[in-house]
């Protein structure tokens, strides 16, 4: 039985993950993944395959979505990371009470070749900047609404502020983020969904800090884990960090959709790099063995179904309280209440619908191309 891993420019964490897989005699062995020409409907050979880096290769996420079709797991699932990003994923948290920043999506502020004012039809122009200020506040941050690495993020004082940054945005869509001034930051490695380890972390210098420098309650910290769980296991990662700014004993989760979390040992430190891969190689090989399934729906599946909002609550407060116990129980209960809060979601039957409601444009989002895009 293999495991294919699937990495990118990664020197540290593969080849320990690899070492350490091979070395546990659990009849699996992990090697690195060659992809040449893909046949479609051919199954990978993998059992299962661990992803690194198809987020920024699109023929690597079109080839794991076909591993999924014929069979493999892969870790993580390549149809949920395609759909999912940072608003939206705020936007969930909305739904499951975890605390978050005050966020607004913002229009691109340009596009791609061949789009026009027509294109554009649908927006509001201008946009109502002082009414955005206004809800989101200053200073706030600037940030990709699908991104990670810190690469285009901008923290703003100003409306002024706001539109030079803004003008170097290029085609990315943008969100304006509430500013959290925060005393405490950390960084939550969450694997399989129960297992959570909270670092210290100093985002202006982006690094992490010893654990004796997590000067938080247990209170506190048992919160962090909880919203940890709730949050990846809605979001159904198997993979994942959560970051949360800690402002008047209020944790805010800040960011928490990272599928590919950096572990490299120079900038996770050998203690948290030592956990990380540990805590990895017994999941994927947990997986690999006893066939962990590729769920077949997403886990918000039923937030886009308006017809039950009394069973998108329940399952709310009951993912809430099964994280609750995964972060104050030990290993026997935690495996035992995981499994309560993964039960598959069944899908229903969509209602046929005659309302203009139900259609969907193809541009409702974005702004006018050029300067014009900020004038009042």
């Amino acid at each position: 039985m293999k495991i294919g891993i699937l990495v990118g420019m990664e020197n540290t964490f593969p080849p320990a993950l690899i070492e350490k897989i091979n070395g546990m005699d659990a009849g699996v062995t992990a090697e690195y993944v060659k992809i040449g020409g893909i046949n479609m409907g051919e199954p990978s050979g993998y059992r299962l395959i661990f992803d690194r880096i198809s987020h920024e290769i699109p023929f690597y996420r079109s080839y794991l979505k076909n591993a999924v079709l014929n069979g493999a797991i892969v870790v993580n699932n390549p149809f949920w990371w395609s759909s999912d990003e940072k608003f939206f994923g705020y936007s969930l948290a909305t739904k499951l009470g975890v605390t978050v920043p005050k966020t607004v999506l913002l229009p691109q502020k340009g596009y791609k070749q061949g789009v026009t004012d027509a294109s554009l039809r649908n927006l509001e122009f201008p946009l109502d900047w002082d009414g955005i200020i206004e809800h989101v506040g200053m200073p706030a941050i600037l940030k990709p609404h699908d991104g990670g690495g810190w690469k285009d993020v901008y923290k703003v004082n100003s409306k002024e502020e706001l539109w030079e940054s803004y003008d170097r945005t290029g085609t990315l869509a943008m969100t304006l983020q509430e500013f959290i001034d925060f005393t405490e930051y950390t960084r939550c490695y969450c694997v399989g969904r129960k297992e959570v380890l909270v670092m210290p972390y100093d985002p202006k210098n982006r690094r992490y800090l010893p654990q004796e420098e997590l000067k938080i309650s247990h209170e506190l910290k048992d919160r962090i884990v909880r919203d940890t769980i709730l949050l990846n296991e809605a979001l159904g990662y198997d993979l994942n960090t959560v970051e949360f700014a800690i402002k008047d004993g209020i944790p805010y989760a800040i960011d928490f959709t990272n599928p590919a979390p950096d572990a490299d040992i120079w900038s996770v430190t050998e203690p948290y790099f030592n956990w990380v891969t540990d805590a990895v190689a017994r999941m994927l090989v947990d997986y690999a063995t006893n066939g962990q399934p590729t769920a077949n729906y997403h886990r918000w599946y039923k937030w886009l179904n308006a017809e039950s909002p009394r069973e998108t609550h329940e399952f709310a407060f009951g993912a809430a309280v099964g994280a609750g116990h995964v972060a104050q129980k030990a290993s026997d209960a935690i495996s035992e209440v995981i499994e309560e809060i993964t039960e598959p979601v069944k899908p229903k039957r969509v209602r046929k619908s005659t309302s203009e409601g139900a259609k969907t444009t193809k541009s409702t989002r974005g702004a006018k191309t050029g300067k014009s895009a900020k004038k009042e």
